[in-house]
């Protein structure tokens, strides 16, 4: 039996971080907000919440056992998923952050990333469709002609059109370099796209109306890797001039794949131009080039980092939904009595009152609800960051997000993983039998350290790219803002000046071994060890979340406030201290995986 649906996510917590830490309702004040309030706010976050209990969440069950089916000409998905979108779209959230003028609500990124974290806690397989679709049209807002936007945008926006993001290919993965599929250009203007892609969400099924592919190419005179990428959109069917749908694209499918988790969202291997479909008669399937020649990768990446922190968010929800419904059976399952009370004919009590259960607990909540605080905090800088007042807060801001991107995507991942894993403990034999979804969402967490560049890219980029390719600049931008937290939770006292002290500590640590890190000078040894880089600024940042928490929690009293003291102290208790030692790898400049040879495996 699976636990309740209105298991979802916890309307307490986001309540907190919106309006008592990250005072969203401050946002209203800048010209682009001005519309809303936090009534408005609170309207919204309700909605999400019912149509996510009432819509997503009664089928998540049915969509992981009753998979996307291909029968060679078409995907067939239990109804109940499309209905679940119909709702999405006509309650108007596909344009929860786009301008007004193109039909969208123009809100903060924070309040809608908390909106949409309903819908991916209560459902991840149903909503990856609205994302993959919201991103597909934010990207061509920002980089298309007038005529793509009405063409392909609005009908997205609408529910009737869906978008995917169609990169990898079966012999690259990750490797967008080498993608081989190519655009040839036609007399007409368009171009005739040949090639086979690999691992595509969404690529293909019978809801709405059309399916809008955004299709990484090479022209003809492409340079070399990927300097020479272009960006294509190719969809399903072919639009008139009109809006009407026309004739079938020459796009196919070579057959789907089946994942581990996240099941209802059909993964796709999809083929383009391989002469199953010859639009007027012609070979290749009809794309449209998106901006400039040899620039798609670029444009891509507007689409990618904000599916990165589309996938952190995720990663969270999973692992938080996860908690809820095994704190929900621990307070429920009688079993076994306390050390204090050995005798065996007094009554068994709810196991969450053994203390080896109570740490499984606190352990997932530690890290669950510190990862939606970073989750949050990013969204807030997004915020920041296009409403700016100057370029120098602009760019402040823009270092602080560059570092803290790749940290919000894979930490969420890694630690969800493990909350998920505690989650399935906490239930015992229960936790790995169908009979409960916690097993499924375990499943479903597998996917986030590779989703959106895998746990190891994401490592490079924090340290390679964003660390030391800029001097050092966002690095410092992060531990400044840490300092001024530091110096709010000392002015406090207290186990607040306690955990204050342990973090700056950390803090000047990681910042030592970054120097010590660059003064290699060898890109190789550099980089042999980002994994574990990434790994210790993800702890150091997420106990920097937990210090901002306890700062807002200040001396308030109650339940839920003293739930945010223990778990904050778990964390800096129990978690932050594991940093030492992989600072010390770091700073030791360990070789061990240069030197291991294929043969001695």
């Amino acid at each position: 039996m699976s636990t309740p649906t209105s298991v979802i996510l916890s309307a307490r917590d986001l309540e907190f971080l919106l309006f008592e830490w990250l005072d969203v309702e401050q946002l209203s004040r800048r010209p682009r907000f001005a519309e809303h309030d936090k009534e408005s706010y609170a309207a919204l976050l309700a909605l999400c919440e019912r149509l996510a209990t009432e819509h997503f969440a009664p089928h998540y069950r049915k969509s992981d056992t009753e998979e996307p089916a291909f029968d060679g000409e078409s995907v067939r998905l239990i109804p109940e998923i499309e209905a679940a979108l119909d709702k999405f779209a006509k309650a108007d959230l596909m344009g929860l952050t786009l301008d007004e003028e193109v039909g969208g609500l123009q809100l903060p990124h924070v309040v809608a990333s908390a909106c949409m974290a309903w819908f991916t806690a209560a459902n991840i397989g149903t909503a990856a469709y609205s994302f993959l679709t919201v991103a597909n049209a934010g990207l061509l807002l920002a980089h298309g002609t007038p005529e793509q936007v009405e063409r392909w945008v609005q009908p997205m926006l609408e529910g009737r059109f869906f978008g995917t993001m169609t990169l990898s290919e079966p012999h690259a993965g990750s490797s967008l370099g080498d993608v081989i599929t190519r655009a040839v250009p036609a007399d007409d203007g368009t171009h005739r796209i040949f090639g086979s892609k690999m691992w595509i969400s969404g690529g293909d099924h019978e809801m709405g109306d059309n399916i809008v592919h955004l299709v990484l190419a090479k022209l003809p005179d492409a340079p070399a890797g990927s300097r020479g990428i272009s960006l294509f959109i190719v969809p399903k069917w072919l639009v008139a001039d009109d809006g009407t749908i026309g004739e079938r694209n020459d796009v196919a499918l070579a057959g789907i794949n089946h994942k581990l988790g996240s099941r209802g969202t059909v993964n796709t291997a999809p083929v383009f131009g391989g002469g199953t479909y010859t639009p007027g008669g012609a070979a290749g399937a009809v794309g449209y080039l998106v901006g400039e020649p040899h620039k798609g990768l670029s444009y891509m990446f507007h689409m990618m980092n904000a599916a990165r922190l589309g996938v952190g968010m995720s990663a969270t929800t999973t692992a938080y939904t996860a908690y809820l419904k095994s704190l929900d059976y621990a307070r429920g399952r009688p079993q076994g009595r306390p050390l204090a009370s050995p005798d065996p004919a007094a009554p068994q009590v709810p196991i969450i009152q053994h203390a080896d259960v109570r740490r499984m607990l606190l352990a997932q909540k530690s890290y669950v609800e510190g990862a939606l605080a970073l989750n949050l905090y990013c969204s807030r800088l997004l915020d920041e960051q296009a409403t700016a007042v100057d370029d120098a807060e602009r760019l402040a801001t823009g270092q602080l997000l560059d570092v803290l991107t790749p940290i919000a995507k894979s930490w969420p991942s890694q630690w969800g993983q493990e909350s998920n894993s505690l989650a399935i403990q906490v239930l015992g034999g229960s936790g790995y039998t169908r009979d409960y979804d916690v097993e499924a969402h375990w499943r479903d967490q597998r996917l986030n350290p590779i989703h959106e560049g895998t746990h190891g890219i994401q490592a490079m980029d924090l340290l390679g790219r964003k660390v030391l390719g800029g001097g050092g600049a966002s690095l410092l931008a992060l531990s400044g803002r840490i300092e001024e937290t530091v110096a709010r939770a000392t002015d406090l006292g207290g186990e607040a000046a306690s955990h204050a002290a342990a973090l700056k500590a950390m803090v000047d640590r990681l910042g030592e071994v970054t120097f010590a890190l660059a003064a290699l000078g060898d890109p190789e040894k550099i980089m042999a060890n980002a994994t574990v880089y990434l790994e210790a600024a993800g702890h150091v940042v997420i106990a920097w979340m937990w210090l901002e928490q306890l700062v807002a929690v200040g001396e308030q009293v109650g339940d839920f406030y003293d739930g945010k003291r223990a778990a904050a102290r778990y964390f800096f208790r129990w978690e932050l201290p594991k940093v030492a030692p992989m600072l010390d790898l770091l700073a030791s400049a360990d070789t061990t995986t240069l030197e291991m040879r294929e043969a001695w495996f």
